[in-house]
């Protein structure tokens, strides 16, 4: 594009792909404060309560340092996607200059303007050899997460003796590698938005119950009939996904967004709430 490093931040600030901020329509999915809530309760699960992102804050010596660590990478993370923002921004802008068609998915722009030699060669390269990098990363602590859950938890391996339980986890590892491309390939057949998009969507349901959890552990003192935490954990994304699906007409044009997160986790809540007493009670039915 012949730009100086100047003149891009110009093109960007200059088009509407630099506007961040929607204030203007309530019933918008970008408004302001459904996507700050939102992405605040997010973050809160999908690092706070995952243990696979908090491993490295877990690893730390002691709290402080812990906290340093979070604070940082905060900072380091705010710079990392403000930089991939401006290079999105750049691609729709280049591809516009140059009369090139953008998909109809637009995750595919990028791949398309690399593979196809809009870059050169090199710029191809680097970008499958980049996918291959970051997939492996990521599903090699999502299987080794699967799969020891899935053993500890359901199959009960460290119970069994070893030969046996380390020909498991290998019949486990092979089948979760199985599922995972399963719902690889059905991901790609149904998904007709951007991935990260239908990401945090996935999030919302995945994770409301467990920040529903979360919460009711942290904020009340009540125990809970542990038969029928289960249930309320399967029902609460199954009536967000209703109320989602139907939340134009049932809220007068209201449609939800990523905040679905937090009414998944609320409906977890309060269904903990229903089932609950006094941890005196529980220990007394348990008996």
């Amino acid at each position: 594009m012949d730009l100086d490093p100047r003149g891009l931040v110009e093109v960007v600030r200059d088009s509407d792909y630099s506007r961040i901020f929607f204030f203007d329509d309530v019933n918008d999915p970008r408004f302001f404060w459904k996507q700050f809530l939102a992405g605040m309760f997010i973050t809160i699960t999908m690092t706070g309560l995952d243990q696979d992102m908090m491993q490295k804050n877990l690893s730390c010596r002691n709290i402080g340092e812990a906290q340093k660590n979070m604070l940082s990478f905060t900072a380091i993370l705010v710079v990392v996607n403000l930089v991939f923002l401006v290079l999105g921004a750049l691609l729709f802008i280049y591809s516009a200059s140059h009369g090139i068609a953008i998909p109809e998915r637009t995750d595919e722009l990028y791949p398309m303007l690399a593979v196809e030699g809009y870059f050169g060669a090199a710029v191809g390269i680097l970008f499958v050899l980049g996918l291959i990098a970051a997939a492996y990363s990521s599903a090699d602590s999502a299987l080794t997460a699967l799969t020891t859950s899935f053993c500890i938890d359901i199959l009960e391996v460290d119970k069994q003796e070893e030969k046996n339980a380390e020909r498991t986890r290998k019949r486990v590892h092979v089948g979760m590698s199985v599922v995972l491309i399963v719902v690889i390939v059905l991901f790609r057949l149904i998904n007709d938005e951007s991935v990260i998009k239908q990401l945090f969507t996935a999030a919302g349901y995945t994770y409301g119950p467990l920040l529903g959890l979360y919460a009711f552990g942290l904020f009340t003192k009540r125990g809970v009939r542990d038969r029928w935490v289960p249930w309320i954990a399967v029902a609460s994304p199954v009536v967000s996904f209703f109320l989602d699906y139907n939340s134009a007409a049932l809220f007068r044009g209201y449609e939800i967004g990523f905040e679905i997160l937090i009414i998944n986790g609320l409906l977890t809540f309060i269904g903990l709430a229903a089932v609950s007493m006094s941890r005196s009670g529980v220990r007394e039915i348990d008996r």
